[in-house]
């Protein structure tokens, strides 16, 4: 079975799979564009994820190593850096994090992705506006009627595009500051 998913939060799509285990469908393969393979099991597992920077091929043999130690599979074969997808058979550790500091570590490694995906797109907002605006339809508002919802609604969509950026800066702030308070909660404790 394949379905198509996209997610912008590692803890929602981390839940989101944990709830297709629960239905006997274990997940095999994820594609980058966000396909998701699923084969259906009687055995119960969990699925846990992770994020890491660039790990060279040495560090990672060595990362994944330790999890595999522990019983966990390694879903995705991308040494690149990113979200890393691990799953095993369910037991009593079902955990990969084993304490606050690594817990803290990993939402700090959460933090420096959000914000460095932030800071990108953040000329690429300011390019799109500081000089024309999101409607680039030539006198769109001085247009009356018919002519102008016309107008206004195929404009519409090319609007929403050239917003995207400025929609992603926000959203990268928001995981940044979600990541950063998991982080300075874990940290005061």
């Amino acid at each position: 079975m394949k379905k198509f998913k996209m997610f912008f939060d590692i803890e929602k799509e981390e839940q989101w799979l944990n709830e297709q285990l629960q239905k006997d469908y274990r997940c095999t393969n994820i594609s980058g564009l966000g396909i998701y393979t699923f084969e259906k099991t009687d055995k119960r597992y969990v699925m846990r994820l992770d994020y890491q920077d660039y790990l060279s091929k040495k560090k990672f043999k060595d990362y994944k190593g330790i999890y595999e130690d522990f019983g966990w599979i390694y879903i995705n074969d991308s040494w690149l850096g990113g979200i890393r997808y691990w799953q095993k058979e369910d037991d009593d550790q079902n955990e990969i994090f084993s304490d606050r500091q690594s817990k803290s570590n990993y939402y700090k490694r959460l933090m420096g992705y959000s914000s460095g995906l932030g800071m990108l797109l953040l000329p690429f907002s300011y390019m799109f506006y500081k000089d024309s605006g999101l409607y680039l339809a030539e006198g769109l508002w001085s247009m009356k009627g018919a002519l102008f919802w016309k107008a206004f609604l195929f404009e519409t969509p090319f609007a929403l595009l050239r917003s995207l950026p400025a929609l992603m800066v926000v959203f990268f702030g928001t995981s940044f500051y979600k990541a950063y308070r998991k982080y300075s909660m874990l940290k005061e404790k």
